[in-house]
């Protein structure tokens, strides 16, 4: 059987020697606030350190050892409100964090999937973080990280930018009109799908993460695609 992209990425994270700072394991911590505070922090520091999005896992200890969580994080609120619509709305700008339940090799797993911040920190109601080591902390405790993350949104351009991602090939090539791309480079249509892939590529319109996983940017968003209401960032 064919593995999923989550359980792809959960090979690839059980495989780094320790938790690192765009990387988070837990048990079952469901403290909304923390979670808050760890997505924003997440988002800053993988921009931080050029990484196009960081994780949060539930199911893994801290000894990279598989362990399964009880937290159900789809039926998990904030008082009244669904905890994913209350975390979407408490942070700012808006990102597009995706939120996964799955059981991995037969155990319950739960991945939040935090794409790095651009031309801005992520604040989390109202307060900015960073991921010093292992622990969640301030940003504006750390100022040189502080002044790092801003003079690397400084060098960034907003076509570099990730408008959707990851997304796997036939969902990018569904996204975007790339017989438009073509047709303005004035090319003929390739014939098979890797020639469309590595135009699609060297034009930047999409980001290869790995096998079968891409990013659409922001500049093939607002070009190419055939529904902006696709991109809910822009």
């Amino acid at each position: 059987m064919n593995k999923s992209s989550q359980e792809k990425l959960i090979d690839e994270l059980l495989l780094l020697p320790k938790e690192t700072e765009w990387v988070e394991f837990k048990l079952n911590n469901e403290e909304p606030m923390a979670i808050g505070e760890n997505v924003a922090a997440i988002a800053n520091t993988a921009a931080l350190y050029n990484k196009p999005w960081g994780n949060i896992v539930w199911g893994i200890d801290n000894h990279h050892s598989l362990v399964g969580t009880t937290f159900k994080i789809s039926l998990a609120k904030k008082g009244a409100e669904e905890l994913e619509s209350w975390l979407a709305r408490m942070l700012q700008p808006r990102i597009d964090f995706r939120i996964e339940e799955l059981l991995y090799q037969g155990k319950p797993v739960v991945v939040i999937h935090v794409p790095a911040a651009t031309y801005m920190p992520v604040r989390f109601s109202g307060e900015e973080y960073i991921r010093i080591g292992s622990n969640t902390k301030k940003l504006k405790e750390f100022p040189e990280k502080e002044r790092s993350l801003w003079r690397k949104f400084d060098r960034e351009t907003f076509e570099k930018g990730i408008a959707l991602g990851p997304v796997d090939l036939q969902v990018a090539l569904t996204l975007i009109d790339y017989p438009s791309l073509f047709e303005l480079l004035g090319q003929a249509l390739p014939e098979n799908r890797s020639g469309i892939l590595e135009r699609l590529k060297v034009e930047k319109v999409i980001q290869e993460l790995r096998a079968d996983e891409y990013n659409i940017t922001n500049l093939g968003a607002i070009l190419f695609a055939k529904d902006l209401d696709s991109f809910p960032t822009l």
